[in-house]
């Protein structure tokens, strides 16, 4: 049984709101950092916090996630999701803490085609700087706890998206209004993962939390689907009757190189029995508030 209190870091972001929100229907006492207290520009304020609020447990959720930011700026990527995780991880680890990080499938290269999701032992191969960012804080984490028998949980997601917007299918529906209602949006069809909202990887991590005393796991949506598919059904259900075309990941230029495969093998998880929902049945739930 998870008992408090539980830190956030990163508290009013996408997936910190889920969190503080999934502690207190389990009526989990939960301390929200974030900025100006914990920031990730100075990551050396970890261990006056951890001191000041002796949590038992600290969930590392903040974190860059501008991936084409990353691409354009390594060394800041590497400061803020590498540097500043290892600050945090040996702050807590220091002080007997527990830590959850949370990371991202973006550690693999993403260029597997066999159909199989990548489990949590599969060796990682960052295609672009925010996953080679975000590989960095693993590895400082796991190195920090070294020396103890638990206490660190990495979480590797994928594609998330929920409240409070200005996420994939928030974007998608404005790309959509921007255009002439003659012209079709066209989305990238050659890029596949499991879209994760928010909410639901909240409670799974939660679940996990009370599950177990440590360890690599993989959480994401129950099933599969590709950019397309993901901004069709967005569409379909806000502004049906637009007009959609499917292009290749090369036709869309940016300065990131996303993974083509962003799929993870969550059958870890699976088998402690916690598992997400589908994501078209998430994001039917999802919809109406951003319509």
């Amino acid at each position: 049984m998870l008992s408090g209190p539980v830190a956030v870091t990163g508290a009013r972001g996408r997936l910190g709101q889920a969190l503080v929100a999934e502690l207190a229907t389990r009526g989990v006492p939960a301390i929200t950092w974030s900025r100006p207290d914990y920031d990730l520009d100075t990551p050396d304020a970890a261990a006056t916090l951890v001191a000041r609020d002796r949590p038992t447990i600290v969930i590392h959720s903040a974190a860059w996630t501008d991936v084409d930011g990353c691409a354009r700026d390594p060394d800041l990527a590497h400061r803020r999701n590498g540097a500043a995780a290892g600050e945090l991880a040996a702050a807590c680890a220091r002080a007997g803490v527990g830590l959850l990080l949370v990371s991202t499938n973006e550690v693999f290269d993403g260029v597997r085609s066999d159909g199989a999701g990548y489990r949590e032992t599969d060796p990682t191969a960052p295609p672009n700087p925010y996953g080679a960012s975000k590989l960095v804080g693993e590895q400082l984490a796991t190195a920090a706890y070294a020396a103890a028998s638990g206490g660190l949980w990495i979480i590797r997601t994928a594609w998330l998206y929920g409240p409070p917007g200005n996420d994939f299918p928030t974007k998608i529906l404005a790309a959509a209004d921007r255009l002439p209602a003659d012209e079709p949006l066209k989305v990238v069809a050659d890029e596949i993962g499991s879209p994760t909202y928010t909410p639901d990887l909240a409670h799974a991590i939660i679940e996990l939390l009370g599950l177990t005393s440590g360890g690599v796991f993989h959480l994401a949506a129950g099933d599969t689907g590709s950019r397309f598919d993901f901004a069709r059904a967005v569409i379909e259900g806000c502004r049906h009757g637009r007009s959609m075309v499917p292009i290749s990941r090369n036709d869309f230029v940016r300065a990131s190189n996303p993974p083509p495969w962003a799929v993870l093998d969550c059958s870890a998880a699976a088998a402690l029995g916690v598992r997400l929902r589908p994501w078209r049945d998430a994001l039917a739930e999802y919809l109406p508030g951003v319509c």
